[in-house]
């Protein structure tokens, strides 16, 4: 290009004045001369020239004109000639850094510029604050075609995830590593490690899923994983985004020990809480009567929990309370006395553990209903 040959000339020129200059009067290179190589970086470093590139042809330029230069040219005694060779080295040395420095500081303004443009993407992307049509065109530019459907995996870590956080930089380069680029977005948003995978590469999330939870040795593993449904177009990346985080929340509330979850294993959760009216309600009616028990409506709620999550075995919800079956079963009388369900009759068990579980997601009696 016409602009690429005026910034290589433009360099060979002044890089070449400075060399002459100074091989004659022996005198370190001015502000001014750097401040004007560094320019050229920048502009080499816009115009698409790689660092490499500009710095050969410097040397080159250099290497061609040493005979000729004046402080060598003119030189009567070797002694003058090696004075003249360390001033034309100390001023390459100089110039050559201040190129670099220019180039960098171009490449990093790009990267930033770069970032600020992903982010703002990455934004737009997964929470539909873009028109659909203009986010699929920005998607190309970051490898994704959202025409395809798409599923998305959330991990949270022990603490909250950046770009610059080492679990991120390993489960970046593994993914690379093993799969290449594949249409696959890996991005940090409000301190979770968020992937975006198409369904046609289900086995990336799957990696991406045990890499966040098992990193390695030296990494902190994550908590917990969570993958949305598959959905398609930009929209169902946002679908599956909210499936995912929604799957997190139930997780949290209901304490739920599975470290990798999936949506579609817990839509019963989404159902349940539709109408949230009529869940506080449920709540209220079924298990209400238990905060007028001896040390409140907790261990009781406790108990529901612990006899379904144990299939209704006496030793074992028990032990999980860590209780006696004695203790069990005084436990289950009060319950049956204080609300007039019989968790020993299938379809108060059902109701029983329904209300329970909604207690536990309305984080009730903790918060009044």
């Amino acid at each position: 290009m016409a602009m690429d040959d005026e910034i290589t000339t433009e360099l060979s020129t002044r890089y070449l004045d400075l060399l002459a200059e100074v091989s004659g009067t022996g005198r370190t290179p001015r502000r001014a001369e750097l401040e004007a190589l560094r320019s050229l970086g920048e502009r080499g470093a816009e115009a698409g020239h790689s660092l490499r590139e500009l710095v050969t042809r410097c040397l080159g330029a250099g290497r061609d004109a040493w005979q000729s230069l004046p402080g060598v040219s003119g030189a009567a005694t070797v002694s003058e000639l090696r004075r003249a060779g360390e001033a034309v080295l100390a001023a390459a040395d100089a110039a050559l850094a201040a190129l670099g420095e220019g180039h960098e500081r171009a490449q990093r303004l790009a990267m930033r510029q770069e970032e600020a443009v992903r982010r703002e993407f990455i934004d737009d992307l997964l929470f539909g604050r873009s028109d659909l049509g203009t986010l699929a065109a920005r998607a190309e530019r970051f490898g994704l075609r959202l025409a395809r459907a798409h599923a998305v995996a959330v991990a949270v870590g022990q603490e909250p995830y950046d770009d610059v956080h080492p679990v991120v930089r390993r489960v970046e380069r593994e993914l690379v590593g093993r799969f290449g680029e594949r249409d696959v977005l890996l991005a940090t948003k409000e301190g979770r490690l968020v992937c975006v995978a198409p369904d046609s590469e289900q086995v990336v999330l799957e990696a991406f899923a045990q890499l966040a939870l098992h990193p390695g040795a030296g990494y902190r593993p994550g908590r917990r994983v969570a993958t949305g449904r598959r959905h398609s177009g930009a929209g169902g990346v946002v679908r599956s985004y909210e499936e995912a985080l929604d799957a997190l929340d139930f997780a949290d509330r209901l304490a739920l020990p599975a470290p990798l979850l999936r949506a579609e294993e817990l839509l019963v959760f989404p159902v349940l809480m539709r109408d949230r009216a009529a869940m506080a309600d449920l709540v209220h009616s079924v298990l209400g009567p238990l905060t007028g028990a001896r040390g409140g409506a907790r261990p009781l709620l406790d108990t529901i929990t612990a006899q379904a999550e144990s299939g209704y075995v006496n030793a074992e919800a028990a032990r999980r309370l860590g209780v006696s079956v004695r203790t069990l079963s005084y436990r289950l009388e009060r319950i049956k006395s204080l609300t007039g369900y019989d968790p020993s009759q299938a379809l108060h068990r059902y109701t029983l553990e329904t209300a329970a579980m909604g207690a536990r997601m309305l984080d009730w009696p903790r918060r009044p209903l």
